[in-house]
């Protein structure tokens, strides 16, 4: 149940839940779709509309509102490039939205000041705008567009005294209502997607570790309390994303299936290892990340699984990686499994009390572990000791060891 609930709590958000490149695809779309309309309308209602005595008023743009507009949108298209190069798609939109409301906002007041009897607002963009809101799942974006639009008018009615602008803003509620309905729905339906996809993936990880562990049945649980024991650890750290927490959770999972290419005889073996044995034990994290590198889900943490092995004075395997060259996930996860190894019965020794295993991972600082990280573990060291004690795997593991003495 802990561990359940351990992997939970890596999906708080439902912005996270989203596949970036699905996202970049919207963004894309959306930044067509919305040029397509602004220049559409402004063609129609200057150029085509006059013409036709739609609308009583010149051929043509105004001076102010073309080099406002139109140097605001040609500036929007490299910020955009630039964004989603250093892959700050989701960013985009709020750049594209807060910058039409500011260049509406002035060319409005431009137009109309001194004169708020002619006001006249509104661009079917704006429509637009207001119902794609729920094509980015993310309520934050929705109420900074609803309350961006809302102020625009608000700021505008002030500025030019005019009442007019209750009627855009009772437009602007009606449509945010109907936009809230639909993202309320689409969010629905993208969290019971997520949950059947994860609920699937943890399955079928948990299916691997299980078939692992009966190989060497002292190693049972051994997977699933580092793993724990690793987000504890990388939530202190406070470096990582929801959907990065959760990935690494489950390469913490199978940072050992590397092992299932071990013969038993090793795996098992009661005495010490010879130089030839351990070698053959040093394989299994390329092993490991050959097997599951192109798993969804996983990918994005596999260095959790070929480089847990690696030692911060550069002495580890499989790459004698040194120093913050190891990635951090993979310095989290050789702690906690340091840890657990010390703390768990093995066939060759019995397990070590917790505060032995503190003193040695304490020792280890600067040579074996990250100086950063062993003063993170000594903040959730009382958390693991609470993991440990309540584990429900850690008698199971004492009577198989009863049993086979």
């Amino acid at each position: 149940m802990y561990e359940k609930k351990m992997s939970n709590e890596c999906a708080d958000t439902l912005e996270d839940f989203m596949i970036p490149q699905e996202e970049k695809q919207t963004v894309k779309w959306f930044l067509l779709i919305s040029y397509i309309i602004l220049i559409g309308y402004d063609i129609f209602y200057f150029y085509l509309a006059p013409t036709l005595n739609i609308v009583n008023r010149e051929v043509g743009l105004p001076s102010h509102y073309w080099i406002l507009n139109y140097l605001t949108l040609f500036i929007i298209v490299p910020v955009s490039f630039y964004l989603n190069k250093i892959d700050k798609h989701n960013w985009v939109k709020y750049v594209f939205i807060f910058s039409y409301l500011f260049t509406a906002l002035l060319v409005d007041v431009l137009t109309y000041l001194g004169k708020p009897d002619d006001y006249f607002s509104g661009n079917v963009i704006e429509v637009f705008l207001i119902l794609s809101l729920p094509l980015f799942l993310n309520t934050k974006y929705f109420w900074s567009v609803t309350l961006g639009f809302t102020i625009k008018y608000l700021l505008t009615g002030l500025i030019l005294s005019t009442s007019y602008v209750i009627m855009p803003i009772i437009l602007i509620l009606i449509l945010s209502i109907v936009s809230f309905f639909l993202l309320v729905r689409f969010q629905g339906y993208v969290r019971a997607i997520s949950n059947l996809y994860d609920n699937q993936l943890e399955g079928i990880v948990k299916g691997v570790i299980a078939t692992l562990e009966l190989k060497d049945p002292y190693t049972r649980g051994h997977s699933e309390r580092v793993a724990s024991y690793a987000l504890i650890l990388a939530k202190q750290v406070g470096e990582f994303s929801n959907e990065e927490q959760k990935s690494f959770y489950y390469a913490a999972l199978l940072h050992d299936i590397g092992k299932v290419n071990i013969p038993d005889h090793i795996l098992m073996k009661p005495g010490r290892l010879t130089k030839e044995e351990f070698d053959i034990i040093k394989t299994h994290p390329v092993v490991g990340t050959e097997a599951v590198k192109n798993v969804e889900g996983i990918k994005d943490s596999i260095c959790v699984i070929r480089s847990h092995h690696e030692r911060w004075d550069g002495k580890g395997y499989p790459d004698q990686l040194k120093g913050e060259d190891i990635p951090l996930l993979a310095r989290v996860s050789a702690v906690a499994d340091a840890f657990d190894a010390m703390t768990s019965s093995r066939s060759y020794r019995e397990a070590m009390p917790v505060e032995e295993a503190y003193r040695r991972i304490i020792e280890g600082k600067g040579s074996q572990f990250d100086p950063f990280l062993v003063e993170e573990f000594k903040k959730v060291y009382p958390a693991w000791v609470k993991f440990h004690e309540n584990y429900q795997w850690t008698k199971k593991c004492e009577v198989l060891k009863e049993v086979d003495s």
